[in-house]
């Protein structure tokens, strides 16, 4: 019997955004009922099938990398970024804060060697990190229950963010602790699909596929960026992937 090759998924966002909560929610297809503070990085893996239902269908894993959000780890993530095969971007619907951050995560993990932790401007060159294919991005808002609430409550406010519009990229809406959110057949479920494909796609049959080939706009990668300079980190559980 053939090995089941894998991919990896990292997932950044602000610490309280429910990132947690969602990676489990999408490994096991059930909601986490008593979720913690993430400290270093945990990971969920997800039995994944590519390309269900035709010729091509493969089973992969998927490895996704739930990484702790505190600004006082901000110096040492980067031990978490290598490889990355695909990204999911997470924010709290309710909390517009952490969807203008998104871009501050974006790049982030694109000057992951950490040669300069304390940058206060990002000027990176994508394809210094990309090479000559994108690392599929997918943008997902949690919370979407107490946002709707605030909305029937005429505190409607834009929910989708501009960073899934400038990177073209998918944006789904969950409550992470109803498993109806990513259910077989709904919107978010095929878009979370595709995803996936996509990223199995980029890691596996990028040659295949040469005029798919697409790089995250620069104007996206530069962003004032502050952060903590006084930063200590907790040794985190360390995961290796070859």
């Amino acid at each position: 019997m053939a090995a089941i090759e894998k991919v990896k998924v990292v997932v950044l966002g602000d610490s309280g955004v429910g990132k947690t909560s969602l990676t489990y929610l999408v490994a096991h297809n059930k909601p986490l009922l008593s979720p913690g503070w993430t400290v270093g990085c945990s990971v969920e893996v997800k039995l994944h099938k590519y390309k269900e239902g035709t010729q091509a269908q493969n089973t992969f894993f998927v490895e996704l990398w739930d990484v702790g959000g505190s600004n006082n780890h901000r110096n040492t993530r980067n031990v978490f970024y290598q490889p990355t095969h695909g990204i999911i971007l997470v924010h709290d619907l309710t909390n517009r804060k952490s969807q203008l951050n998104l871009q501050k995560w974006l790049s982030e993990i694109l000057n992951q060697d950490g040669t300069n932790p304390n940058y206060q401007h990002v000027d990176v060159d994508p394809e210094q990190f990309l090479g000559s294919t994108q690392i599929p991005i997918l943008v997902i808002g949690t919370k979407y229950d107490l946002a709707e609430e605030k909305q029937r409550k005429n505190q409607y406010r834009r929910l989708a963010s501009s960073i899934a519009e400038q990177c073209g990229a998918d944006e789904i809406f969950v409550t992470c602790h109803q498993a109806r959110s990513l259910a077989p057949g709904t919107s978010n479920s095929v878009k979370l699909t595709r995803f996936f494909d996509k990223v199995i796609e980029r890691r596996y049959y990028a040659t295949q596929f040469p005029d798919k080939r697409r790089l995250i706009p620069p104007h996206v990668l530069s962003t004032p960026v502050s952060t903590n300079k006084n930063t200590h980190y907790l040794s985190p559980r360390f995961y290796h992937m070859d």
